[in-house]
């Protein structure tokens, strides 16, 4: 079989020998799992070198929480909070940095930085133009299945068929991107586990994983269930900070239905689950 990989400017991540763990640092005051926590260009760079550490392949760095009932932040905010943070780590860690941001002067100025990808909650939906500038830099680029504005994202009542819907709007990102010229090995897809769905239906996402998988079967599958509240109504209730376990099961599931990478806020966590997972596929489909 092919060797594939993912297509960034200045690293090339091999997909399907093992599951990457993508790490979370969010330079916001307001995140729901870990908000002010990492607020400091001094506290994200000690986190995000631990990440490392810990087996990230990849470092997110997020500037605006998209939690519900969280505050807008215009770009001039945003690209404060995340560039001395991406200005730090770029070039000088072992692994790509990404942005996370809907806004396409925020993805600039952070490419322009060393970033080298774009993970985009909206799948474009908000700011298009977004994907003129990942095109421009040779970026990787995250199209995340949302629904609706940004103050509606986590309101809107549930779609009947979550799988259906899921794969309609990501083959319009998709397209969207390409038509701006973001190249195919560029692309991964994100189905946006907790953004306007119902626990059941996020349940189902992670169940149907292979679904989506054979649905996109060239690009790779990004899952982020981490700490999020579907995990905390399964636990009793539990708040964001003691979800840990009851995420690496669904980190678990995540691998063996199909995902190509994970994102996490506890990369050790998922490194060693990942591991575990990664082998039981293995042998799962060579005895298939």
């Amino acid at each position: 079989m092919k060797k594939r990989f993912w297509k960034l400017p200045r690293h090339s991540l091999p997909l399907g020998e093992r599951t990457l763990v993508m790490g979370v640092l969010n330079v916001t005051p307001d995140s729901f799992s870990d908000g002010g926590e990492f607020f400091t260009p001094a506290r994200a760079f000690e986190h995000a070198g631990r990440m490392v550490a810990d087996g990230a392949d990849i470092l997110d760095i997020g500037g605006e929480s998209t939690r519900p009932g969280s505050a807008h932040v215009g770009a001039a905010e945003e690209i404060r909070r995340v560039m001395p943070v991406v200005e730090a780590l770029a070039g000088r860690v072992a692994v790509p940095v990404s942005v996370d941001t809907t806004k396409a002067r925020v993805a600039r100025a952070a490419l322009a930085a060393g970033a080298e990808i774009v993970n985009d909650i909206s799948g474009l939906r908000f700011d298009p133009a977004l994907a003129d500038e990942v095109a421009r830099a040779g970026a990787g680029l995250v199209l995340m299945h949302s629904r609706g504005s940004r103050e509606t994202l986590h309101t809107l009542p549930p779609v009947a068929d979550i799988i259906a819907e899921v794969v309609e709007s990501l083959g319009r990102s998709v397209a969207e991107a390409l038509r701006r010229g973001v190249a195919r090995e560029a692309i991964a897809i994100d189905p946006g586990v907790g953004f306007g769905k119902s626990q059941e239906q996020n349940v189902e996402l992670v169940a149907k994983l292979d679904e989506l998988a054979r649905a996109f079967p060239d690009l790779p599958l990004l899952v982020g269930t981490s700490r999020k509240s579907f995990i905390g109504h399964l636990l009793g209730g539990a708040p964001a900070n003691q979800r840990v376990h009851g995420t690496m099961a669904s980190v678990a599931a995540a691998v063996l239905g199909g995902a190509s990478i994970v994102r996490v806020h506890d990369v050790r966590a998922a490194v060693e689950t990942v591991r575990v997972a990664d082998a039981i596929k293995k042998v799962h489909n060579t005895v298939a």
